[in-house]
């Protein structure tokens, strides 16, 4: 990310706007708090040479009162300057997880390919927490101990400015030490950003494949695998704690020799009564609450840097191109013919090596609205992937597809997608109830009696019946409380709610039994009449009704014709056909 530290932290702040009043009484609460601070070492040269020189009874009655009014406004603007800052803090992550949230649900199918969930997840739940560390704190310190220090400072200049002019020749020394650890800091927040992002990749796939990894043994792998990942974590955070505990004790020494010299010659000077006592003990006390502001706004930098590296990395998700969706033609209810046109299609996106690796290749295709069309052909032959192309989950690399005469980039992507339902093999269940499952993303109000007529049609009901709350049951994360078959018929009773005139069954009954195959099947048949269908089956028993079955090689239309055509003609169809039936006939012998 070309960007300077300043354009971050500003673009940074941006995101402050909406809530300046809050943020404004932060500052005036910071500010008095700051200047009633600064005000204790003042109050000590009249309190002294008033008191114990002079023996002045109203500076002996006042200044109590002073200390106490001091003390009163200074916790009252703390207490409101620290609860407003944290507050805008709090608020400005909450709305930077919403937009990185609502920005992933946009981002094209490409961008998963290509990124580990891990790493995502890691970017909303660890990496934008530390944004309010620069959006917070560091304001905070910055402008509470800038004041502190400029208040202490004008004292000093007050009471003796020659003495005070020699804590300047520390100025450019401690600017150069800060300099080389910011670099170092920055670096270090970023390696543990990223190594954050590992830890709850191995989390994630350990948690998701829990039971691959009993079965096969390997905790001891997984163990090693985490081990690594946590020790990275541990190495990145340690150079991050070598910077920050190195900064403040060498800018402290820096400080310390000027403020040595300092006292030294104050000392020379109450001597000759240049100074009173009062005078002498206020700029000393003046100069040693120095150290303190001068501590916290030298290590600010380490809080500045870890922000900083967390908001490149908010920044860099957000500033993803979201799926691109330059359609202005909005379809009501397609009729659903679909024609492919010398369609291209590689998952390289560099073009030297799409041209030699292609996916698909010169795909010609016409399907009439209504007709089902039944894809076969060997694993990576391109059947998924041509299915992937119909909803726009990637866009043809030549060529085009229509809808209804539509090229599928001139319409939009929520009047195409509205159009079209999907069964894919790897069920999509959500934590949430049975009917919430099947009437998910609807636009309306689903009526019960329509979600218990989806589900019965595709055989669901008898199972949901028996289900302890019935429709209202909990599915489990991933709907592990249910068997694979009644995930299966959930999903199809999803797509029969939906009523899409485009439908695509990819693998729709891989995961049923025989008799749940035969009830489903029947319930997809019912489906598909009148609806334009795109069936991708391994088992050829299933798509022997399709109106056409098309055979692919290696990206490409081999042949295509009905099942009694294709096994007349004796090729590639009729080889898988006889080697399906073949094993199917060994497995039931068996």
């Amino acid at each position: 990310m070309n960007i300077t530290n300043f354009q971050l932290y500003k673009r940074l702040l941006d995101y402050v706007k909406p809530y300046w009043r809050i943020f404004a009484a932060s500052i005036i609460g910071m500010a008095l708090s700051a200047g009633t601070e600064a005000l204790l070492p003042v109050l000590l040269k009249p309190m002294l040479d008033g008191t114990f020189v002079h023996k002045d009874d109203a500076v002996i009655r006042m200044v109590p009162v002073f200390i106490l009014v001091i003390f009163f406004v200074r916790g009252v603007a703390t207490f409101i300057g620290s609860y407003a800052i944290n507050w805008v803090g709090y608020k400005l992550v909450m709305d930077l997880r919403e937009k990185m949230f609502l920005k992933l649900l946009t981002l094209p199918t490409r961008f998963f390919d290509d990124h580990a969930t891990g790493q995502l997840i890691s970017k909303l739940t660890y990496d934008v927490t530390q944004v309010t560390t620069a959006a917070t704190e560091v304001i905070t310190i910055t402008l509470r101990d800038s004041i502190i220090i400029a208040g202490l400072m004008g004292w000093l200049i007050y009471l003796n400015w020659k003495l005070t002019l020699l804590t300047l020749v520390t100025l450019p020394l401690i600017a150069i030490v800060m300099r080389v650890i910011n670099v170092r800091l920055r670096g270090a927040s970023r390696d543990t950003q990223k190594a954050m992002g590992s830890i709850t990749q191995v989390i994630e796939e350990s948690v998701t494949a829990h039971k691959v990894v009993k079965l096969f043994g390997g905790q001891n792998y997984e163990s090693v695998r985490f081990r690594e990942h946590a020790n990275w974590v541990r190495r990145y955070a340690m150079k991050h704690v070598a910077g920050a505990s190195a900064n403040v004790p060498i800018v402290q020494m820096v400080a310390a020799l000027a403020l040595a010299v300092i006292v030294y010659l104050a000392s020379e000077q109450s001597r000759t009564d240049e100074t009173t006592v009062g005078g002498f003990v206020s700029f000393i006390a003046a100069m040693l609450m120095l150290t303190a502001p001068l501590k916290r706004i030298t290590g600010v930098s380490e809080h500045l840097q870890r922000g900083l590296a967390a908001a490149e990395s908010v920044f860099e998700l957000l500033d993803t191109p979201s799926e691109t969706d330059s359609g202005k033609v909005e379809i009501k209810r397609a009729s659903g013919q679909i024609s492919f046109e010398q369609v291209n299609f590689s998952y390289q996106h560099d073009a030297a090596a799409a041209d030699t690796r292609m996916a698909l290749r010169d795909i010609c295709l016409e399907i009439p609205a209504g007709q089902s069309v039944a894809l076969v052909g060997a694993s990576g032959s391109g059947k998924t992937t041509m299915a992937n192309l119909v909803p726009r989950f990637y866009s043809p690399t030549g060529g085009r597809i229509t809808l209804d005469g539509h090229d599928l980039a001139e319409l939009t992507l929520a009047s195409l997608r509205t159009n079209i339902a999907l069964v894919s093999q790897e069920v999509v269940l959500f934590n949430d109830t049975v009917a919430a499952n099947i009437a998910y993303g609807q636009m309306r109000e689903v009526p019960e009696a329509e979600i218990i007529a989806a589900a019965t049609a595709a055989h669901a009901m008898e199972f949901i019946k028996e289900m302890p709350l019935g429709l209202n049951t909990l599915v489990g994360e991933k709907g592990v409380r249910m068997s694979g078959g009644q995930r299966q018929r959930i999903a199809i009773a999803r797509a029969i709610l939906k009523n899409a005139p485009v439908l695509i069954l990819d693998e729709a009954t891989s995961a049923l039994d025989s008799e749940s195959e035969r009830h489903v099947q029947a319930a997809l048949e019912t489906l598909m009449q009148g609806r334009t269908t795109l069936v991708i089956a391994h088992r050829l028993s299933t798509i022997e009704k399709a109106n056409r079955i098309v055979v692919m090689q290696k990206g490409q239309i081999v042949e295509v014709g009905t099942h009694s055509e294709l096994l007349g003609k004796g090729g590639v169809y009729a080889q898988l056909h006889r080697i399906q039936f073949e094993w199917n006939e060994t497995v039931s012998e068996n």
